[in-house]
C-alpha cells in the first residue's frame, strides 16, 4: 500500500474554507464538486509524513513522495508510474462504509 491517509486531517484549507473562497469569485449552483488536490498527513513530531513501511501512514501522491525524498535524502527515490503498473483508490468514511467504491486503473 501507498496510503492510508486521513483526508480530514492535515488540511491546509479545510473545505468550508475552500467552498467559502470558492463562492466569493464564482456561483456555484447545487451539484457544484469542490477538490481539494491530495492530503498526505504529517509524521506525528509535525513534519513531513513517512510511507507505511516506516511506521507512517503514507502518502497521496507520488510527487510529494518524491519531494520529501529529496528534501531528506538529497534525491527521489520513488519511481513514477510506467507502463503496467497498477492503481486501485478507494475511500471510506470514518466507520469503514465505502464512498464511491474502488476505482482501478493499469497505466497504458
Amino acid at each position: 500500500p501507498f496510503g492510508r491517509v486521513a483526508c480530514g486531517v492535515d488540511m491546509t484549507f479545510d473545505f468550508g474554507t475552500l467552498i467559502a473562497h470558492a463562492a466569493k469569485t464564482r456561483a456555484l449552483g447545487a451539484g457544484t464538486i469542490v477538490g481539494s488536490g491530495t492530503v498526505s498527513n504529517r509524521d506525528a513530531d509535525g513534519g513531513p509524513g513517512k510511507p507505511i513501511a516506516e511506521g507512517g501512514v503514507g502518502y497521496a501522491c507520488l510527487a510529494e513522495l518524491r519531494t520529501v525524498e529529496t528534501i531528506l535524502r538529497g534525491a527521489a527515490e520513488t519511481p513514477f508510474l510506467k507502463a503496467g503498473d497498477t492503481v486501485r483508490i478507494w475511500a471510506e468514511d470514518d466507520k469503514h462504509h465505502p464512498i464511491f467504491g474502488v476505482i482501478e486503473q493499469t497505466v497504458g
